[in-house]
C-alpha cells in the first residue's frame, strides 16, 4: 500500500512540477510541429545554398567568360532558364516548412522573332537574374542558419523556439522579397511584350494585304491601260475608228483603276472617318452590307484617332463577317461611351455558332483588341445569331492648333 502511495506521489510531482524542470528530451520533443519545420528548413539551407550557389556561380561567371564566344549567349541562357526551375523549387520549400505563400512569376511570353529572340528574352529574364542573386547571397546566410540551429539542438535548447522564428522569418522575407513576382509589373510587361508582337505582325500583315491589292489590281489595271494605249497610239493614223474604240476602253480602264485605288485607300484610312467621325463611317460601312443593318452612335465627343480608327475597323470586319457567313436576315452595330470605356455592339439575327478557336478572322480581331487593352466577347449559340461585343479604353481627341 505504501508502494502505490509513493508512485502516486511521484506521479503527481512530476505533474506538479514546473514546465522549465522538466528533462531536456521531453522538452525538445514537447516542441511544436511549426518549430519542427523550421528547423528542418533551417538544417537544409546549407546542401541547398550550396547547391545554388554553386550554379549560380557556373551560369554567370562561366556565362561571362564565354560572352565573347558563340556559345556565351546560349550557355547564359539556358542556365537563366534552370534558375527559374531552382526558384520554383526554393518556392515550394518554403510553402511546405514556412508557410510562405507566394505566386508564381508569370511565364515568358513566347518569343516571335526565332532562336535568337528567345535566347535573348532568356537573358534579359527578371525572374531568373533574382533567383540568381537569391542563390548568390544566400551561400553565408545557410552556413550561420545551419549553425545556430544545429546548436541550438545540442546545447541552447531552451531558446531554440525563439533563435528558429527569428531566422526563419528572415528567410521568409528572402523568399518573399527576391522569389515573388513583381506584383502586377512584372505581369504587365511581359503583357505589352506579347501585345507588342501582336502588332508587329498586325501591322506587317496589313502592309502585305495592301501590297497584294496594289499588285493584283490596280497595278494590273493600269499596265493593261498602258498596252491599250500604246495599241491606240499605233493605230491612230492607220484605223482612227479602232484607235477611238480602243481609247474608249482604256478611258473606262481609267474609271475602274481610280475606283480600285479609292477603295484600296478607304481600306487604309477612310476619309469619311477621318471628316465626319464613326456614325458617318460606320453608316456608310452598313450601307454596302449584304443585309440591312441599323446603325446607332452615342458619342457626344470623338475618341483619339487609333481608337477611332481600331472600333471602324473592327465594326467594318464583323459587318462582312455577317454578309460572308451569317445567313441573316437584319444585323444591329450599337457605339457608346461608359465611363472610360468604348463599346462596340455588332449583333446579327442569322445562323450563329461562331467561335473565336474556330479559324475565323474573330481571333485576329480579339488579338488586335487585346493589344490596347480591349475586350473581345463573342455570344454565338447556335440557330439563335450571333452577339460580338468590343471594349476599347477611351482616350481623348488631341487637338492641334494652327499657328
Amino acid at each position: 500500500m505504501s508502494t502505490r502511495t509513493d508512485v502516486e506521489a511521484d506521479v503527481h510531482d512530476v505533474h506538479d512540477r514546473p514546465a522549465d524542470d522538466r528533462p531536456p528530451r521531453a522538452r525538445i520533443a514537447a516542441l511544436d510541429g511549426v518549430t519542427w519545420r523550421e528547423v528542418a528548413f533551417l538544417l537544409a539551407n546549407l546542401p541547398v545554398t550550396l547547391i545554388g550557389f554553386v550554379y549560380a556561380v557556373v551560369t554567370v561567371v562561366v556565362g561571362a567568360g564565354l560572352a565573347v564566344t558563340v556559345i556565351g549567349l546560349p550557355w547564359l541562357a539556358l542556365g537563366l532558364a534552370g534558375a527559374r526551375g531552382l526558384g520554383r523549387a526554393e518556392r515550394r520549400r518554403a510553402r511546405a516548412l514556412l508557410g510562405v505563400r507566394v505566386d508564381e512569376p508569370s511565364p515568358l511570353p513566347r518569343s516571335r522573332g526565332g532562336v535568337l529572340a528567345a535566347m535573348w528574352a532568356r537573358v534579359k529574364d527578371p525572374v531568373a537574374w533574382r533567383t540568381v542573386l537569391y542563390d548568390f547571397i544566400r551561400l553565408p546566410w545557410g552556413i550561420l542558419t545551419f549553425t545556430l540551429t544545429l546548436v541550438s539542438l545540442v546545447v541552447l535548447w531552451p531558446l531554440l523556439p525563439v533563435i528558429t522564428r527569428a531566422l526563419s522569418n528572415v528567410d521568409r522575407a528572402l523568399v518573399r522579397g527576391l522569389l515573388s513576382p513583381s506584383d502586377e509589373l512584372e505581369r504587365r510587361i511581359a503583357e505589352l511584350e506579347s501585345d507588342r508582337g501582336v502588332v508587329v505582325d498586325t501591322a506587317a500583315a496589313d502592309l502585305r494585304r495592301i501590297e497584294r491589292d496594289l499588285h493584283d489590281g490596280a497595278q494590273a489595271r493600269l499596265v493593261a491601260l498602258a498596252m491599250g494605249l500604246g495599241l491606240a497610239k499605233e493605230k491612230l493614223l492607220e484605223d482612227p475608228e479602232a484607235a477611238a474604240t480602243m481609247v474608249d476602253e482604256a478611258h473606262g480602264e481609267v474609271k475602274l483603276a481610280l475606283q480600285e485605288l479609292r477603295d484600296l485607300a478607304r481600306g487604309i484610312h477612310p476619309a469619311v472617318l477621318t471628316d465626319r467621325g464613326l456614325d458617318a463611317a460606320l453608316s456608310s460601312v452598313a450601307a454596302r452590307c449584304t443585309v440591312p443593318v441599323k446603325v446607332s452612335v452615342d458619342l457626344d465627343v470623338r475618341p483619339a484617332e487609333a481608337i477611332e480608327g481600331i472600333a471602324y475597323f473592327t465594326v467594318s470586319e464583323l459587318l462582312q463577317n455577317v454578309s460572308k457567313h451569317a445567313r441573316a436576315r437584319s444585323a444591329s452595330v450599337e457605339v457608346w461611351r461608359t465611363s472610360d470605356r468604348l463599346l462596340l455592339q455588332v449583333s446579327d439575327d442569322g445562323r450563329g455558332g461562331a467561335r473565336l478557336d474556330a479559324g475565323s478572322g474573330l481571333r485576329g480581331l480579339a488579338e488586335r483588341l487585346g493589344a490596347v487593352d480591349g475586350v473581345f466577347v463573342v455570344a454565338s449559340p447556335e440557330g439563335e445569331g450571333t452577339t460580338v461585343t468590343a471594349e476599347l479604353p477611351w482616350r481623348p481627341r488631341q487637338t492641334t492648333t494652327r499657328t
